[in-house]
This record gives structure tokens, sequence and C-alpha cells, in this order.
């Protein structure tokens, strides 16, 4: 029986490009691969939803024709085994993923020669996600240290359809015109970039025995890290996880925030309720461990907002985001993960955020996080990140501009109060 042109060509590729790349002792399958697997980078995704002003432009809408996405990510954790996860949960037809690579990144879409190696899924170098489902890759010999960076690039012979992604990277994503998997050098990917991450939803190590688990940061926007310098991994997660490195602490770090993501109500443009989201981003992460919850302000700034299409923004009791934060409590004792609330930052002349209706919520919200005795821990950042001289406004040193949102001193600042609590 004659093989087709497609499969000769993987067939080829396999012997004389792929084969040197990956060592004998890298023939490691998911079946035989060691326990201890932990997410050492992730992003929670989304629907797709068209460019804005706010957000800026991505190719979450049109998806991927005979284009190559090269995604740069950090790793918080040690290991010699990499593995990628991939997701089509919000795709609206069957993903084709034509082939993947992972190598070491030397600045922009550059990449170190001779470093580029193939990724397998179930053995084979392409495979397809039906709608609404995710895949794991097998696992490759690949030593990465912690705060290490990985480029990973997905060829999409295409059309993929509408892309499952997470708006707001804040790292720039590079996309060229056909199959540049094996290019190390930056110049196809020129012109086409990015600040979203598509279909990539998160990086994972294995072969450390020193790694003890993962900790994941849940929330908003305050943990997805709007307001820090785009691009310097400056974001409270990232920062977090530079602490514990530096403190020779063995915890992996992911963040698993979405900017204008609520905990009570879904939205098509900021991500599904918290409540909702917190099995599958939080307690669905290798490794999990510990989770910091961020997340209520949304809620509580935007209720009573019209629906300017991304969703309706009913106003909140006190009562009812307690109740969504238990539940989130609930489901993280039930899986052995200890949590750790962080209370709500100050919000003073915020646009639209800032009310004594809502500033009475936010007070009483935060209130039982630091007394009820529910959480393991607590992070105070509204006292942390207030001005002494008015506590319920940001501290001006710690303001992106906006009142709201945290530029890279407070998410240092933010950082640093919540090293303090993992244990």
């Amino acid at each position: 029986m004659s093989l087709s042109a497609g499969r000769i060509l993987a067939a080829l590729t396999a012997l004389f490009v792929l084969a040197p790349a990956i060592p004998a002792s890298a023939a490691t399958t998911q079946r035989d691969a060691p326990a201890g697997w932990v997410a050492a980078w992730s992003a929670a995704h989304h629907h797709p939803v068209p460019g804005n002003d706010w957000d800026g432009p991505n190719w979450s809408i049109p998806g991927f024709t005979n284009q190559s996405v090269r995604q740069v990510v950090r790793v918080s954790a040690a290991g010699s085994l990499v593995r990628i996860r991939l997701s089509n949960r919000y795709g609206s037809q069957p993903l084709r993923l034509a082939g993947a690579t992972v190598g070491r990144p030397t600045s922009g879409a550059a990449v170190q020669p001779g470093t580029l190696r193939p990724l397998t899924f179930h053995h084979r170098l392409s495979t397809t996600l039906a709608a609404g489902t995710e895949s794991t890759s097998d696992p490759l010999f690949l030593p990465v240290r912690a705060l290490d960076a990985l480029s990973v690039t997905l060829y999409f012979a295409g059309p993929s359809g509408p892309a499952t992604f997470h708006q707001s990277g804040l790292t720039t994503t590079y996309r060229a015109s056909g199959d540049h998997r094996f290019d190390h050098r930056s110049a196809a990917f020129a012109g086409e970039t990015s600040q979203s991450w598509y279909h990539l939803t998160g990086v994972d190590v294995a072969g450390s025995p020193r790694t003890r688990g993962t900790v994941v940061t849940f929330g908003d926007s305050h943990t997805d890290g709007y307001g820090s310098t785009p691009g310097a991994d400056n974001r409270y997660p990232d920062q977090l996880a530079e602490h514990l490195v530096a403190a020779g602490r063995p915890l992996a770090v992911v963040n698993a925030g979405i900017s204008g993501n609520k905990l009570l109500a879904d939205s098509p443009c900021y991500g599904e309720r918290g409540v909702s989201r917190f099995r599958h981003d939080v307690l669905g992460q290798p490794g999990v461990r510990a989770a910091v919850v961020l997340i209520g302000i949304n809620d509580i700034g935007a209720g009573g907002y019209p629906d300017f299409g991304c969703g309706a923004s009913p106003v909140v009791t006190v009562g009812q985001l307690v109740d969504g934060h238990r539940a989130l409590i609930r489901a993280a004792r039930a899986r052995g993960v200890t949590v750790i609330g962080a209370t709500m930052p100050p919000v003073r002349h915020a646009t639209g955020y800032d009310s004594p209706e809502k500033e009475a919520v936010r007070d009483e919200l935060n209130h039982w996080i630091r007394t009820g005795g529910e959480y393991d821990a607590v992070v105070d950042l509204d006292r942390i990140l207030a001005d002494p001289a008015d506590p319920d406004a940001l501290r001006p040193a710690y303001d992106h501009g906006d009142h709201l949102h945290l530029n890279d001193a407070g998410a240092t600042a933010a950082a640093a109060a919540v090293a303090a609590e993992i244990r």
C-alpha cells in the first residue's frame, strides 16, 4: 500500500531532521514517564473575541490557515522532561495541528540553533482535537531550569477555525505564513505579532525530585498582570515565582488570571465565571498544591453596567460574593489543596468602580476574607497596597494610572506579600 505524500514527508522529516535532536534516553512515552508532573506555565483560555482598542488586536476569530504560531513562555520549575497542553475548548470545529516544536529562544522569535525538537501526540507528529476538548503531548527529554524560557511553535495547515485563546498575554506571539516549525531564524515571523496566547494552555515539567508542586494564582486583571510592563514578566505571579526561586523554595507558580473575569457572572469576552472555571483552571493543573484567590472586584465595580456585548453585569451583594468564595474554598479543600484568600485592593478614583455603595460592598467582603477564618491564609492586599494618606485609594507609587490596576512596583509588593503566606 502506497503512502500519501504527507505521510512520506512526515516520515522523512522524522528520519533526517528530528531524530538527531532527541537522544535515545528521550524515548519516553506517557505510559512510562515518571510520576510527578507539575504545571510550570499556564494561561487560562476563553472564547475567541474580536480585538478592540482596550485589549488590542488578536487573531482568534479568523484562526490560522497554513501558518506557524511561535509563542515564548517562561517555566517556573526545573525538570528533565517537558510536555505541552493544548486546548480547543471554545472551538467550533475539530482543530488539526499539523505539527509542533519546542526550542530555546534567544531574542524575539529567534531560537537557538540546534535546539528545536519535535513534539508528538500519541507518538504521531500531528493530532486533532475535537471541539470542546484538550490534548497533552508526549513527554520530551529537555532539561530546563526554573525561570528558563521555551519557544513553542505550532503549525496549522488549516483552516483551524476560531481559536481558543487568552487575550491579555502581555507577551509577544509571532506568526508566519507556511511551516516554520524548524526555522530558528526570526525573519519569517517579522511583522506578524500579537499580545495573546493561542491554543497553548500549559507547559508541564517532570523529573526533578525537588519540585514539591504548583501554586496556582487565580483571579482577574490583577493576576493577569494588566498594568505591568509587557514582555518583562513583571506580573505579580511572575515575581512570586522569582521570590520562591531566590529563596530556594522548589514550588512552581502558574497564572490562571483572566482580565475582566468575574466570580459570579459569565462573559463571552472575559471568560467563564470564577465559580465555574476554578475546577478546570486551578484544580485541573498537574501537581497543584496551593491556590491564591484574588477575584470579585469586577463583580462589584462593574455591577449594574449595561451589556456592551460582553455579558450582563448584575449588581451583587456581599452575601452572594461570600457564597462564591466559599464554593472555591470547598472545591479546593475537597482536593487537599491549600487555598489562600486575598482582599480586594483599593479602587478610589477608579472610573465606574468608585461609589459609596460599591465601596461598602468591597469593605464588607474584605472584612469577611480578613476575619472569617475560612481561608487557610489571607494576604491583605487592601492594606498592603493602600495609600497611607487615603486608605481607600491605591498608593500612588503602585498605581498604573487608572487608580485600579497595579504597575510593576505594585506587582512587586503584591508578590512579596503572597510569598510570605506560601507554606
